[in-house]
């Protein structure tokens, strides 16, 4: 569900670019007094990881039967259940600039839109009033996994939801909106049972990993121990080396959605004619290093190896995406970390 530029108008842009970043910002402030207390601070390597793991996992579009569509997870709701609201929300905004910038996966102008999309609201709203107050009532595993079916569900509708607010409001499109409406929501209901059934496997598999005992104490949890960042650190490799080989091919959610519509596939697909999207556009084209996820310029193949070439050029762009990935995360962490010993060096010593 990345919204391409296309999509989106610069007023519309700059101001959900305006609203996410604000809210990454807090963020930041949060995590960073989490990481002084001790909270956080063994979870940073954890941080990286799941930035790895999710930036991985997104590469793997799941067919939806009988619609000729697909959809991958967004993540972010998983990211605050094992990190918290404030950690997994600067870890998803990690993974959606990395698509961004080297994979030109979701649009530069668009970015504060599809940070707001994919990760405010799982964050921020999801997962704070649904997902943690429902399982912490009752955390059985039955409980996590229809908890985490339901607000997955959610998640994608309600992000499938602002997408259609936004690109009306930006009126750069002919989409109306409640056609777009109706055609964009039920897709994302049935990527949000996606979403939920992924989010409770790897919930279940990560606590019990650790203690066996889940979210007895939402507050104090840990979990962050060597053996847990490794099996996701070994996860995340094997999704973007190997199991990427076998994404759908099918447009996702989004795409299909425009495209039903419109009945064409290039709707939004122009570029548009303003100078911020113009700039918008030269700048990702001068750092999209790795579009499509295929590393290098494809040459010429015979069928008997064109195959193979291709999933290798996956396989490598998406190791590399997840490799920076993981290092910008746990850089941002550890910012973090500096800067709060900094502000805790009291005025007279500095």
């Amino acid at each position: 569900m990345h919204m391409s530029d296309a999509l989106i108008s610069p007023e519309v842009g700059l101001s959900m670019l305006a609203i996410a970043g604000g809210a990454l910002a807090l963020s930041c402030h949060r995590c960073s007094r989490e990481i002084r207390s001790g909270e956080k601070l063994s979870q940073i390597p954890l941080m990286g990881v799941l930035g790895a793991f999710v930036f991985a996992a997104q590469m793997i579009n799941f067919t939806i039967p009988g619609t000729g569509s697909s959809g991958h997870i967004a993540g972010a709701l998983l990211l605050a259940v094992l990190l918290g609201p404030a950690a997994g929300f600067i870890v998803i905004a990690s993974v959606l600039l990395v698509q961004a910038l080297l994979f030109a996966d979701g649009g530069l102008l668009a970015y504060g839109a599809n940070l707001f999309n994919m990760g405010f609201i799982p964050c921020f709203l999801v997962y704070p009033f649904l997902w943690r107050p429902l399982v912490s009532r009752d955390s059985s595993r039955r409980r996590i996994v229809t908890v985490s079916l339901i607000t997955g569900i959610i998640a994608m509708t309600a992000g499938a939801f602002t997408i259609t607010v936004e690109t009306v409001f930006s009126g750069i499109t002919t989409l109306p909106f409640f056609k777009f409406l109706m055609v964009i929501v039920p897709i994302h209901v049935l990527i949000g049972v996606g979403e939920g059934l992924i989010t409770a496997s790897v919930v279940l598999f990560a606590f019990s990993s650790e203690s066996g005992e889940l979210f007895l104490d939402q507050k104090n949890r840990r979990i962050g121990s060597w053996r847990t960042v490794a099996a996701f650190a070994i996860a995340a490799a094997l999704l973007a080396g190997m199991l990427s080989w076998f994404a759908s091919s099918n447009p996702d959610g989004l795409e299909w959605s425009v495209a039903r519509v419109e009945s064409t596939k290039d709707v939004g697909q122009q570029p548009a004619a303003d100078l911020l999207h113009q700039k918008s556009a030269e700048l990702q084209r001068s750092t999209s290093l790795l579009p499509d996820y295929q590393l290098g310029t494809p040459k010429s193949a015979d069928s008997a190896t064109a195959g193979s070439v291709i999933a290798w050029r996956t396989s490598a762009a998406g190791l590399i995406g997840s490799a920076l990935t993981l290092t910008l995360v746990l850089l941002l962490a550890m910012l973090l970390k500096t800067r709060q010993r900094r502000s805790a060096v009291p005025f007279s010593k500095r």
